[in-house]
């Protein structure tokens, strides 16, 4: 399997360019100090893209765990969809977005070809956006897995979710090489204390399920709701002696 080439966006939002396809994660495109107030919650966002839209297109598939929180999909991100080739994303938010979106349930699958003809397999995975119990609360979330027909090896996108029993599922069923993961231990006062996605640990715990994937940490910065940062993920794995396990990837540099 081809190594994916990643660059670094901001917050959850990554290119990553395997077998001439051309995939976005969770777009966010705002610029920096925006604010968005859903409820009782407002989430600030402290950074902007380091690059736009128009710099990284064109783009095949856009790959949106979900659409209801805008540190996943704010309002620059929102309009940049229609100019992608195919969004895939819930059930729920597909129905929500219409247009160019596709709608799969976790584990549900789609060949999509690359531009040689060959095949290629997009398969939604489990997520949980936080504790047991938090999916009313959150909503429905996926990630996905990307890989050739008849290659085991597969890059995996966690989308927003802790490490609980779905994800430890993905580590049993599917050959990781890649891991790219919506890191940073979100947390929303008026959701509670608990974490709404991965932190450290999780990671780690994730590295270790995983023994052949390169870790490739997102969602970590640019955001006020974030409570770990990138040297915290560090020195976890650091202290766990997997530091080396981990990659990280910036607007300028791919691997």
């Amino acid at each position: 399997m081809s190594e994916p080439r990643i660059t670094y966006i901001g917050g959850p939002t990554a290119l990553i360019e395997l077998h001439g396809l051309r995939f976005l994660t969770d777009p966010t495109f705002d610029p920096a100090g925006e604010e968005y107030t859903t409820g009782t919650s407002t989430l600030r966002k402290l950074h902007g893209p380091t690059l736009s839209f128009d710099d990284i297109a064109p783009i095949d598939y856009v790959l949106l765990s979900h659409d209801q929180h805008f540190d996943n999909l704010d309002r620059a991100g929102r309009e940049a969809l229609s100019k992608a080739k195919t969004v895939l994303t819930t059930q729920a938010g597909a129905e929500r977005l219409g247009g160019n979106a596709i709608g799969l349930a976790p584990w549900a699958t789609i060949e999509v070809k690359t531009p040689d003809g060959q095949p290629l397999l997009i398969t939604a995975t489990p997520a949980r956006h936080g504790p047991v119990g938090s999916e009313a609360r959150s909503g429905p979330v996926i990630g996905f897995a990307l890989r050739p027909a008849g290659d085991e090896g597969a890059v995996y996108f966690s989308g927003d979710t802790v490490w609980y029993e779905g994800v430890a599922e993905v580590a049993r069923w599917l050959h990781v090489t890649t891991a790219v993961l919506n890191m940073g231990a979100a947390r929303v006062k008026t959701a509670g204390p608990a974490p709404l996605t991965m932190t450290a640990a999780d990671g780690l715990e994730l590295a270790r399920t995983m023994p052949d994937a390169i870790i490739v940490p997102l969602h970590f910065d640019g955001w006020a709701h974030f409570s770990e940062s990138r040297h915290a993920i560090q020195q976890t794995f650091k202290a766990a002696g997997l530091e080396h396990r981990l990659r990280w990837v910036e607007a300028s540099s791919t691997r």
